[in-house]
Order: structure tokens, then sequence, then C-alpha cells
């Protein structure tokens, strides 16, 4: 009996992993677009701390509003579309990702993160990403040429990659820098929370400095004043790297990528483009330079869960 109440319990584990992967999925896929990836960012965090013996529930998380979608616009696509479509990005990214878990930990023996580990899965799961996204999108174009207009595989492919890495350094670092605060011997109360400087500086003024340049990117008619508000969003990124390490860059990362991306008028606006590289690029500097700074006590979390 208590074997089969052991084996019950397993399997409802892993059920509850397909189901909050899945209703996460759905939410960050309803905000992606192509150089803005953010489910590549949720992918990568669950591939980094979720024990390898969840992975195939996440596959099926992922999977299942996948094949929805491959049936419902199969008609329109194609078959060879629909099967490529099926198959879950998180499948591939498992096959990058695994080599690097067995090869370093998530953590150092003195509980630092292994930020360059980090970005290599980010890069290479970006770049498997792109890989698989274009194949499918070469499908629907061999189903029916005649109804796309021309465009160039090359350019939606540097697109996908920049979108799903810029997509995962929005939400992976993010995650990882809540977890390893969650995991201090701080409790979570409210006012140990509001004690926290780094929320303080957050909502005291880097949220509404991000919201009055996207405003401003947004309202302006002035091409050149656009990109200095866009560019003017790396500010903020940069007082919290300094004030708060890499817990800092991560998260004033994540608002400054959501600020950009909600300046956005066009698909593949090369304006829009440029700004994201820039972010790209100091987002990956400012973390790894952010973690091999020592962190302030009680701050370090949890090592990794082991897989």
């Amino acid at each position: 009996m208590n074997g089969r109440a052991a084996r019950w319990n397993a399997w409802g584990q892993h059920l509850a992993v397909a189901a909050a992967y899945a209703a996460c999925y759905e939410v960050t896929r309803h905000v992606t677009f192509s150089h803005w990836i953010l489910t590549a960012g949720l992918r990568l965090a669950c591939l980094l701390l979720m024990p390898r013996r969840y992975w195939p529930a996440l596959a099926a998380g992922e999977a299942l509003p996948m094949i929805e979608n491959a049936v419902l616009c199969m008609p329109q696509f194609g078959l060879a579309w629909a099967v490529s479509a099926s198959v879950p990005m998180i499948v591939l990214c498992m096959a990058w990702v695994q080599p690097l878990r067995q090869r370093w930990s998530l953590y150092t023996a003195d509980g630092q993160l292994r930020m360059g580990m980090v970005l290599a899965a980010t890069l290479g799961c970006a770049v498997l990403t792109a890989v698989k996204t274009v194949v499918t999108l070469m499908t629907a174009l061999l189903h029916s040429p005649e109804a796309w207009p021309d465009i160039s595989v090359a350019t939606y492919f540097w697109a996908y990659v920049l979108g799903a890495y810029l997509g995962a350094l929005t939400l992976t670092p993010t995650i990882l820098a809540l977890r390893e605060r969650a995991g201090g011997d701080v409790q979570a109360t409210g006012a140990s929370l509001w004690g926290s400087p780094l929320l303080r500086d957050v909502v005291l003024w880097v949220v509404p400095v991000l919201f009055g340049l996207a405003w401003l990117a947004l309202a302006t008619q002035h091409d050149g004043l656009r990109q200095a508000a866009r560019l003017a969003l790396l500010l903020p990124v940069l007082v919290l790297a300094v004030r708060h390490g890499w817990h800092g860059t991560a998260i004033a990362g994540m608002g400054a990528s959501i600020a950009l991306a909600a300046t956005g008028t066009a698909l593949l606006d090369p304006a829009m483009i440029q700004c994201q590289v820039v972010l790209a690029l100091f987002l990956s500097a400012a973390l790894m330079v952010g973690a091999r700074l020592p962190m302030r006590a009680g701050r370090r979390g949890a090592q990794a869960t082991p897989p």
C-alpha cells in the first residue's frame, strides 16, 4: 500500500509540474514576438533549477499547447509545419543544458553563481531556438510560398537568436536572483521586504524612471530622441548593478527589457533591434562582473537542487 501511495504521489508531482509549466508557458507565449522571446527565459530557468527527473514533465507541459496550436493551424500551414511546430523546444535545449549541468554545478562550493555557465546555456539555447524556429518557418513557406512576401531567412534567424537570448536574459537571471533572496535567512514579512534596499530602489525610482523613458520613446516623433530614450534605459541597470551586484542587474535588466519592448511599433524594427543588441550585450557583461563581486551578507541563496 505504501508503495502504491508513493507511486501515485510521484505521478501527482509530475502532473503538477507539467500543469504549472504549461500555464506559465501559455502566459509568456502570448507576450512573445520574434526578437523578444520570453518563453526562452522560462524554459532555461526551469532546466537550470528543476531536478532532471522532472524534465519529462516539463517536456509534456510544453508539448500540449504546441500540439494544440499545430492541430488548429495545420490546414493553413501544412502537415510538415504541424510536425515541426509540435516538437517541444525544451527537448532540444535539454540536449545542450544537460552536459553543462553534468560538468558544472549551478553554484560553486562557496555559494557563488556560475554566471559563465548560465550565459553559455543562454547562448546555446538561443541558437537552438533560432534553428528550430527557422526550420518551422521554412516548412510553412514550402507549403504555400505564394502567400508569403519575400523574406530573408538569415534576417529572421539572427532576429530569433537575439530574441531568445534577450528573452532568456529578461527572465532567467531574475528568477535565479529571487530564488537566492528567498533562500536567505531573513523572513519574508512585509516589513522585511520593504526593508530591502533593492526593493526600495526598484519601487521608488527604477520603475518610475523606466516608465517615463518608455513613455517618452513612444510619445516623441523624433527618431533621435526616441533612440536616446531607449538607450537611457541602461542607466537604471547600471546604477542597480553598482549598488546591488548581479541581483540588481537581473531585476533592473528585466524592467529595462520590458520597457524597451513596450516602445516597439513595428515587427523587426531595425532601430529597436539595435537597442536590444546593446541591452543584451550590456546585461551579459554586467551579470558577469556582478556575479564576481561579494554579495551582501544574508543574501546568498542555497545551492541548486541536485539532479
